[in-house]
């Protein structure tokens, strides 16, 4: 029942419309596939779905509603009557939902559209499954067996199914991230300029130089555009961050190709009086954050990441730190940040819905005015979203 396969989706979180429906149930009635519950995938996953982060939480709706079905005869077979139909979509569905239908022609028009697919389908199958008895018969020999002399070709082992493989699972913007998608979610933090040497080939004005000049070429030329946003990186190194090291590389690297006007900090478990550049030099080389405050103007970006994992006095106490003795609380250094940088976030690589089970998570989220975000392409989105306003 396609209808409960629609809520499936809503459940798994896909943001799949009943305009994309109508849309699915269109192609079936077109006979665009058949019978294959690959084609029949392949089609649902066309039509339903319209961002490629969706494909992971597509798989696991579709795994769970055709679990144990081989093809789409069991589905025809589980077709309910109209009138069941009719009382379940009024039921199920939200008003907004049943406003939708009824821009898309009514009710009757939507049960019309079911109702006319499932006749056609269960007349093909009829077809299909005569073809197939008689294909049966003119294989099987006097021995009972298939197969050419009698060898039998036996069943194919079914290979795993698509949806089961998950291909797409670094894709899930609820999930953590992947090295392929974080340069595109900072890529949301751009804002473009062209400045410095001319080096660039202006093609349209010098196409104009050209015919106004009679012919007689005159090369213009222009600045590359590059992204003039500036950032402030500040990595969480050691301690429970080592379970993360990889991801946090990953993101480091990327912030590296992504912003030309980049610098990058280390700190341990909170911000205090100094960080560092150097991991290997950090009791030797540390940098005042005095220094970074009055270096880089209020129009950087500042973007924090670490777990937030601590004991709470280490935010709110002197002598805190677990390193070393702070003459002010971690609490004071956010504050300063905040008062200095209008665009602060802050990345937790730990999964959001831990955050609540520890009480130095939340005091972290305060301090940065909620503006914490999980280490996910969702996550990464939105505090880029936030650091591009």
């Amino acid at each position: 029942m396609l209808i409960n396969f629609f809520l499936t989706l809503r459940r798994y979180k896909v943001p799949v419309t009943l305009r994309e429906l109508m849309d699915l149930l269109a192609a079936l009635d077109n006979h665009i596939v058949y019978g294959s519950m690959d084609d029949f995938y392949l089609l649902a996953r066309t039509c339903l779905v319209k961002d490629e982060t969706n494909y992971d939480k597509f798989d696991r709706a579709f795994g769970a509603y055709f679990k144990g079905l081989e093809d789409l005869h069991g589905l025809l077979e589980a077709l309910v009557p109209d009138e069941w139909l009719r009382r379940e979509i009024e039921k199920t569905l939200s008003d907004a939902d049943l406003k939708e239908i009824n821009s898309l022609g009514g009710l009757e028009a939507f049960i019309n559209a079911v109702r006319k697919q499932r006749e056609e389908e269960e007349r093909r199958l009829a077809e299909q499954r005569a073809q197939e008895e008689r294909e049966r018969e003119g294989d099987r020999d006097g021995n009972g067996r298939n197969g050419p002399g009698g060898t039998g070709r036996g069943r194919k082992r079914k290979a795993r199914r698509v949806w089961d493989q998950r291909q797409y699972k670094n894709l899930d913007d609820s999930v953590e991230l992947g090295t392929r998608n974080i340069k595109m979610a900072l890529r949301r933090l751009r804002k473009f300029a062209r400045a410095g040497m001319p080096d660039e080939l202006d093609m349209d004005s010098t196409i104009k130089a050209t015919a106004d000049n009679g012919g007689l070429l005159d090369i213009k030329m222009r600045p590359e555009r590059r992204n003039t946003v500036k950032v402030l990186t500040f990595f969480d190194i050691g301690g429970s961050m080592d379970a993360h090291v990889k991801i946090c590389e990953e993101l480091f690297s990327a912030t590296k190709t992504e912003f030309k006007h980049l610098g990058s900090y280390y700190f341990h478990n909170f911000i205090y009086e100094s960080v560092w550049k150097d991991n290997r030099r950090r009791m030797n080389e540390r940098i005042s954050t005095w220094d970074i405050l009055n270096k880089f103007g209020a129009d950087y970006r500042i973007v924090f990441v670490g777990d937030a994992t601590m004991a709470p006095y280490e935010i709110t106490h002197s002598g805190g730190s677990v390193e070393h003795w702070n003459d002010e609380p971690g609490a004071v250094w956010i504050e300063r940040f905040n008062n200095h940088y209008d665009k602060l976030i802050w990345i937790n690589p730990t999964p959001q819905e831990t955050w609540e089970y520890s009480s130095s998570v939340g005091m972290t989220q305060q301090l940065v005015d909620g503006r914490m975000f999980p280490l996910t392409i969702r996550g990464l989105e939105e505090g880029m979203s936030i650091l591009s306003k």
